[in-house]
């Protein structure tokens, strides 16, 4: 079967080709919005491919700064935008809105792979070919399909870059033909998310993770966030920053951005041991976006314990269990797992020996004692709701269809509830 996956990689540009590169972001953000203003403009039966394309044409003859922008970039713009409007259409995105220059994310895309030219130089480095950038060095940390190891089925597409608080990337479109896994034979698992404890199973094993930042990095961010309050006093109401306090959002943006790729790095490597170690991985369906909303309330009805709350959102927020369940879905794909959501209220103020659920049985964060007079079972409260995410698979209550190789077969399957 064929596969498309992502790979990205930090790039290693000096500072001229760093603006040439800039420059070309700008001109695709700025092609974006000539586009929408001209579909706006055109009646319904004018707004086709081919005109479009003339306009763009003609647009990069009349204005000199879209001449950055190399032409199979903007043709890449091009088909994006109208994907953009089908995707609308279709009920799967909203519809296409113009892109302002601070909130929208810098990218050029680069359409034609062979274009690359991708070596390795050393261990740890490579080279890609950019259009009209030149010959740049990226970081290598895994083995791409170039050179003698390139063919019709395994190759690179293309490739898009990108620019965060750290500075640009490039992600590389791999094209690999694989074969399809086997049946994953390993032992089901069910898991619960949380706050303290990242991730309990239910076989009792957990995967904990320290502060992203460590305490000098927190004591800089709690130091610059300080020192943006106090520049914020002297700035004008609708004016725009000074160059000194857009300087301290720079330091806090890197700082937050180095945590953002710490946390991405321990879920790939926690869900990459899990899809190895598990064949059937149960979860919790979650409705994050209630789950993280503010306590606030209203004027009439103001809410209890905001800051609290707010306290809690972030950290919800900073868990990303959204991001970790799709990575555990295609990865147990690959390894012919199998994911499967179950409905998540009750999971953990029910006891997952008798099955009963009786007010005040979780005590605090970490210990659980059924308060059933006929079980009186005590443990850990985690892993007591890991048991009961998994016991809902098994009884046959499956909330969303499953992901993976045997998603056919899970959703088929009930068996009877059994002690566990």
């Amino acid at each position: 079967m064929k596969r498309q996956s992502r790979h990205r990689a930090r790039l290693s540009l000096p500072a001229a080709l760093c603006a040439r590169v800039d420059e070309q972001a700008h001109a695709a953000r700025a092609m974006w919005n000539l586009l929408h203003a001209w579909w706006q403009m055109m009646p319904k039966e004018k707004r086709t491919l081919a005109n479009a394309d003339a306009a763009i044409r003609q647009a990069r003859k009349d204005i000199d700064f879209l001449g950055a922008l190399p032409a199979q970039a903007a043709q890449a713009v091009l088909k994006t935008y109208f994907q953009a409007w089908k995707n609308c259409w279709e009920g799967r995105a909203d519809a296409p809105k113009f892109k302002t220059r601070l909130r929208t994310v810098m990218a050029v895309d680069v359409p034609q792979g062979q274009h690359l030219n991708i070596v390795r130089v050393h261990r740890r480095w490579g080279m890609v070919n950019l259009p009209k950038v030149g010959r740049v060095r990226f970081r290598w940390t895994k083995e791409l399909p170039v050179g003698r190891r390139a063919n019709r089925d395994n190759r690179i597409t293309g490739a898009r870059l990108v620019k965060d608080d750290l500075g640009w990337h490039i992600s590389f479109r791999v094209q690999t033909h694989e074969t399809e896994p086997e049946a994953h034979q390993g032992p089901e698992v069910g898991i619960d998310v949380g706050i303290a404890v990242p991730l309990a199973l239910s076989d009792g094993g957990k995967f904990e993770h320290g502060a992203w930042l460590t305490d000098r990095e927190q004591s800089k961010l709690l130091r610059l966030e300080r020192r943006s309050a106090a520049l914020q006093q002297h700035r004008k109401r609708g004016g725009k920053a000074s160059k000194r306090l857009q300087y301290v959002y720079d330091q806090i943006a890197r700082l937050r951005a180095k945590a953002k790729r710490r946390r991405q790095d321990w879920q790939h490597k926690t869900t990459t041991t899990i899809a190895r170690t598990y064949g059937t991985v149960v979860v919790e369906a979650l409705q994050i976006t209630n789950m993280a909303k503010s306590a606030k309330g209203t004027i009439d009805r103001p809410g209890k314990n905001v800051a609290q709350k707010a306290g809690l959102n972030r950290s919800i927020h900073s868990e990303a269990w959204g991001r970790m369940v799709d990575m555990l879905g295609y990865k147990l794909a690959q390894h012919g797992g199998t994911l499967v959501k179950v409905p998540a209220p009750g999971t953990s103020q029910r006891c997952s020996m008798c099955g009963v659920t009786t007010p005040g049985s979780r005590e605090s964060q970490a210990v659980f004692v059924c308060k059933n007079p006929d079980c009186g079972w005590s443990g850990n409260a985690d892993h007591n709701a890991g048991r009961n995410v998994l016991h809902l698979y098994r009884i046959g209550l499956v909330a969303i269809p499953a992901a993976g190789r045997r998603s056919r077969q899970a959703r088929e399957r009930v068996q009877p509830a059994t002690v566990r």
